[in-house]
């Protein structure tokens, strides 16, 4: 069975990646994952750290001469940020000692009150450090190397920014063919027009020192029939999907397909109508509303997974009213550096989970030492469809 650990903090010394249950013959290169991760640092209206954080990588185990092995593979990401700033090095030091700056006016909608309350920390930062969307990094390392798996199966995820605040697109969905496109709108959106009022309306947001929120919708094209299951409540497809990525920093919400405004139809014209196709000697479904999963298990078809990000709780000028942890008088939260917005960052970080949730589940239906192995078992299996 795939699956990761992370480790590490936003300013500490790096983030560490470790995956279980990849076959071995995977090929896989730095260069590969650094391409992914590049991917992460785009968007308007990030902040100057992603003009220098350079995502620096090291594969320490598990690959040999650009391929898996079969045994855990071990990614280290270094922060350049940490190297270079001797502030780091004391602030973020693991050795014994106590900081001179206690972030104690904690931010309303982050980690920082329930994270000190739940481990009995006096200083925000023990907490902030973690729950940093800086950790995705670490995932979308572990993301690459999921979707390398998934190219054997034909699988391909992207993604596409529908919603920036109040701007929507026009919901028109993008291919693979089509993922240079999405990468090079500057919101990642594939509908240009709206695209453009996205990037009015974050200028607006940037000039009132304010954060914006919004909705990143993952495709996931060439998902084979079967994976998942109906059998117990924890193996349903859509249930781990929605777990991965409600696990994302800031995303309040999720959809699969388009659940709500189904929920809002009769059952006439909520679901999917399945017809024969001669042609392709399989079935089809004529619609997407129910993305691509029935029952808890893949239908073949394409996968439609919806991620809504609440606003950025740390401002670019501070109004959000809240307490300070050890005068207990009123306050407004401290400020750490951050942009205004990170949807499209996060859509990246969505296609991770997407490809990680598809990964682990084929491995658990298809099985294989190795890669050559996988691939057969899977052929196998499409072989023995009714």
């Amino acid at each position: 069975m795939l699956r990761f650990l992370t480790a590490g903090e936003s300013h500490g010394q790096a983030l560490v990646v470790i995956m279980e249950g990849l076959p071995a013959g995977l090929e896989i290169t730095v260069d590969e994952i650094q391409a992914e991760m590049a991917r992460r640092r785009l968007g308007y209206g990030r902040g100057p750290r992603q003009r220098f954080e350079q995502d620096e990588l090291t594969l320490i185990g598990g690959v040999r001469h650009g391929r898996t092995l079969g045994s855990p593979v071990a990614i280290e990401i270094k922060n350049s940020e940490w190297f270079r700033s001797d502030k780091w090095h004391e602030e973020m030091s693991p050795a014994p000692g106590v900081t001179k700056d206690p972030l104690t006016q904690v931010r309303p909608g982050h980690a920082d009150l329930v994270g000190m309350q739940k481990y009995g920390f006096t200083d925000a930062r023990d907490v902030l450090e973690r729950a940093s969307a800086r950790e995705t990094a670490a995932r979308v390392a572990a993301g690459a190397v999921a979707k390398k798996l998934l190219s054997h199966l034909g699988v391909e995820v992207i993604s596409h920014i529908t919603q920036m605040g109040p701007v929507c697109s026009s919901g028109v969905r993008p291919t693979p063919a089509d993922l240079a496109v999405v990468d090079a709108s500057e919101v990642r959106c594939f509908d240009p027009v709206a695209g453009d009022a996205m990037i009015e309306e974050i200028k607006a947001c940037a000039k009132d020192g304010d954060s914006l929120g919004g909705v990143a919708e993952v495709l996931a094209y060439g998902v084979p029939v079967g994976l998942g299951s109906h059998v117990h409540w924890d193996r349903k497809i859509d249930a781990a999907l929605a777990q991965a990525i409600m696990s994302i920093q800031a995303v309040k919400g999720v959809e699969i397909g388009d659940a709500f405004d189904v929920a809002g139809r009769r059952g006439s014209v909520a679901h999917d109508a399945i017809s024969w196709v001669p042609q392709l000697n399989d079935y089809r479904r004529d619609s997407t509303l129910a993305g691509g999963t029935e029952g808890g298990i893949t239908t073949g078809e394409l996968l439609v997974v919806r991620a809504a990000m609440k606003p950025l709780a740390t401002l670019n000028r501070p109004t959000l009213k809240t307490v300070d942890v050890v005068t207990k008088e009123q306050t407004v939260s401290f400020k750490e550096r951050t942009d205004v917005t990170a949807v499209p960052a996060m859509g990246v970080v969505a296609e991770t989970m997407v490809a990680l949730v598809l990964a682990a589940e084929a491995q658990r239906k298809f099985g294989g030492d190795s890669v050559s192995e996988f691939v057969r078992n899977a052929q196998a299996f499409r072989e023995t469809l009714p």
